[in-house]
């Protein structure tokens, strides 16, 4: 769907400057080859195209045929900028197809696009009633109503306590299990209305399917999984002094990250009754560089940028690649 057929649905891109800024595309490494893996609508690819020389190079992925038809126009405009359509967790087989064995920088930013939230018929969402979907690639993969409709309480129950950190779980499995016994539930108000019912409390200005939903949205696009594979494919190919930054949006996201980060730039530290040699000693492979979160004046004017947190590391000599 090209931009003349959905001029309603805009997209404020979060933390452009700061993700951007982040990257350190230096006037060194304006000739390098950067990843940018969830193009979305293109925000933050744009504005990497724009400090990058005319040797430079920007790969990009996004899932969202929607997304693929925008970056396809940008990829027709400039020749820089390449576009793949799957998951950054298909970053080492797409690089090696293309012949990259190292990149400077890559920018994870892991929200859902305003036009994703939007659009009722994409099912992200019960401010409007819409089919229930919720796949981010609608060309694969099985949809939120189809899993409804045929998984166990069971494993209702731990998605939604796992994904969601819903402590209300059994009692919305439950619900969704009776409510399907009599008829199928395909709608988002459907499903918004099966969790008010079975939540009987929640936190003051939050609707009782928040937690849902984002639980099922996580389950139906392997949203966790992908996410430690592409940190790890990211590292793989990081060059020394390459930047890996990443802009999460729940804690579970976060959490992942923040370990993968710390992981890599921390060492165990060895008995020092040993007789080792500090040269002989362990490396950190990255090093931390920022967290950061929006301000108050980008909150103001887009206030889904609230939960995000910005996290940006370096990847040191010790850890470059053989």
């Amino acid at each position: 769907m090209n931009q003349q057929t959905v001029p309603e649905y805009s997209h404020r891109t979060v933390l452009l400057d700061e993700a951007v800024e982040a990257l350190a595309i230096t006037d060194a490494r304006r000739d390098g080859i950067y990843v940018d893996g969830t193009f979305g609508r293109g925000g933050h690819s744009r504005r990497i195209l724009s400090a990058l020389s005319a040797r430079g190079r920007l790969v990009a992925f996004d899932k969202d045929p929607q997304a693929i038809d925008v970056a396809q126009q940008l990829a027709r405009d400039d020749a820089r900028f390449v576009i793949v359509h799957d998951s950054f967790a298909t970053m080492d087989a797409a690089l090696t197809a293309m012949g990259v064995e190292q990149i400077d920088g890559v920018l994870l930013d892991l929200g859902l696009s305003s036009p994703q939230v939007d659009q009722a018929a994409r099912g992200f969402s019960f401010r409007a009633d819409g089919p229930l979907d919720m796949r981010m690639d609608t060309t694969r993969g099985i949809s939120a109503a189809e899993w409804l409709a045929n998984e166990t309480q069971d494993n209702l129950e731990k998605v939604i306590r796992d994904y969601g950190e819903e402590r209300f779980a059994f009692q919305i499995a439950k619900a969704i299990v009776a409510r399907r016994a009599v008829e199928p539930i395909t709608g988002t108000r459907d499903l918004a209305a099966i969790v008010a019912g079975a939540v009987k409390t929640r936190e003051q200005g939050k609707d009782p399917a928040t937690r849902t939903f984002q639980a099922i949205r996580i389950f139906i696009n392997k949203e966790l999984e992908e996410l430690e594979a592409g940190l790890a494919q990211a590292y793989g190919r990081l060059a020394p002094s390459g930047r890996m930054v990443v802009i999460s949006f729940h804690s579970l996201e976060d959490r992942i990250v923040k370990r993968f980060m710390a992981g890599k730039a921390s060492v165990p530290q060895p008995d020092r009754r040993l007789p080792i040699r500090a040269a002989d000693l362990p490396q950190p492979e990255m090093k931390l560089l920022s967290r950061c979160k929006p301000g108050e004046n980008e909150i103001a004017a887009n206030p889904r940028a609230r939960s995000a947190v910005m996290r940006s590391a370096m990847r040191l000599p010790s850890g470059a690649p053989a």
